[in-house]
């Protein structure tokens, strides 16, 4: 072992142990060259590697003092096949390069962290967002271009300011993403639903709530539908666009699984809206990481000044630390780099749960995408509790719907099937203990 490596162990060790809290300064680099008999260059070199893994910080002409006493470590892995979490896998995004864009961006933009931000997002990531849009065919102005505090910041936004049709009612497809379901509960929001099954929506009844009820905007999952996994056909993008039109509906489109599409003539919705009907949002939390909290929200000029004020209202803007982080991430082309690595990670992942529902499951009716997440129907004789209940003691985590509907709304018999944090290799064994514990013993489930 090298001389600075030894220095290195003993004073993490020191450190781990609380021989050194949090907030104590460490021995002068004279005293442990003494201490060590070894020179300056030799302590800095441990000084230094104590310093990359931010256990400790310098102060100028003061020393050296302890920030934390924990390593980094990897969480530890799970016994459990987990079905029923929706968070993507933290090892499948390369968090280490991200980092170095955090640090370079507190140097970069050091005199803006102390500004209370820019009313529409960092301009600077703006125009990065621009490009990368233009990669998922959303063609558009600057102007029209909002960073906010992740898309349910947008959504939030978006649900509780007028528009310009003088409209109430939200209109949502059923299922929905369980936590806007949530906020429209909390916020008591005037909203209807329409069924969505595997087949899609009826564009009948689309039509009819259109023109009869007080509709302000539909939110849709065009693309591999949360929770359903399915995805619309052109044919039907533009029959609901072409309603929207008629009847003066504008539509969210929440498109957080763009950068998972694997057919490159798949377009969004956006891309057909010739009437400035469509306002578009784009996550990252699937890409990269829930907790960057950044979305791009696309808006019609129609909206962007009642958007701004409001948003203006909520926060000053978002994390300016988190926005020039990914401004760099976007412009030193890692963002693209990874995004294949990321995104063939969890295809695997996508295929591996198609194939084991085709081989375990091909009574039931599953969708075709090939989507981290899909779901089957129940028959109506198993216990939906009961069956969740025994694959749990089973080391199987699975999870109704009962979230992704208003209150009121009819509820499917439909059980979640997500792989975003399942192993790859564990996906076949869920799916056979879910198929043996439906057709070997259905009758305990009843």
């Amino acid at each position: 072992m090298l001389k600075y490596e030894s220095i290195y162990d003993y004073l993490i060790n020191q450190i781990q142990r609380g021989d050194l809290p949090v907030g104590t300064k460490l021995p002068s680099i004279r005293d442990l060259s003494k201490t060590f008999s070894c020179s300056i260059s030799t302590i800095l070199t441990a000084i230094k590697k104590l310093e990359d893994q931010h256990l400790i910080y310098a102060m100028p002409k003061s020393g050296y003092y302890v920030v934390d006493h924990q390593t980094p470590q990897a969480p530890e892995k799970s016994e459990f096949i987990d079905f029923a979490t929706s968070s993507p896998t933290w090892n499948a995004f390369p968090y280490k390069d991200f980092q170095h864009c955090i640090n370079k961006a507190i140097d970069t933009y050091q005199a803006d962290l102390f500004r209370y931000g820019t009313p529409k997002g960092l301009p600077s990531l703006v125009i990065e967002a621009q490009k990368l849009l233009e990669e998922y065919q959303v063609f558009t102005h600057m102007d029209n271009i909002f960073i906010t505090s992740g898309v349910q910041q947008a959504l939030s936004l978006l649900s509780l300011m007028p528009f310009p049709n003088n409209r109430t009612k939200i209109l949502v497809e059923q299922p929905s993403y369980h936590l806007y379901m949530d906020f429209i509960k909390t916020y008591q929001l005037p909203a209807v639903g329409i069924k969505l099954t595997k087949e899609g929506i009826n564009l009948d009844e689309l039509e009819q709530i259109f023109r009869k009820d007080d509709i302000k905007f539909f939110y849709t999952m065009p693309r591999f539908h949360n929770p359903l996994g399915i995805s619309y056909s052109r044919k039907e993008k533009e029959s609901i666009l072409h309603l929207a039109n008629k009847y003066d509906v504008y539509i969210i489109e929440d498109d957080y699984l763009a950068d998972f599409e694997q057919n490159s003539k798949v377009d969004p919705l956006f891309s057909y809206d010739l009437h400035d009907r469509v306002i578009y949002l784009k996550s990252f939390s699937k890409i990269m990481f829930p907790g960057l909290r950044i979305g791009i929200a696309v808006l019609p000029n129609s909206i962007k000044d009642q958007f701004q004020q409001y948003k203006n209202t909520a926060d000053i803007d978002s994390s300016m630390i988190s926005q020039a982080a990914l401004e760099l991430y976007l412009k030193s082309g890692m963002f693209t780099r990874y995004r294949a690595q990321v995104s063939e990670a969890y295809t695997a992942r996508a295929q591996a749960l198609q194939q084991s529902l085709k081989t375990y499951l091909p009574m039931y009716q599953v969708n075709s995408e090939i989507c981290m997440h899909s779901h089957i129907s129940l028959p109506k004789q198993v216990n939906m509790s009961k069956l969740i209940h025994y694959l749990n003691q089973k080391h199987i985590l699975l999870e109704s719907m009962n979230r992704n509907y208003l209150e009121g709304f009819y509820q499917e018999r439909i059980l979640k099937l997500n792989v975003s944090t399942v192993e790859e290799h564990k996906i076949s064994k869920g799916i056979n203990e879910l198929a043996f514990a439906l057709n070997d013993k259905i009758n305990n489930f009843n």
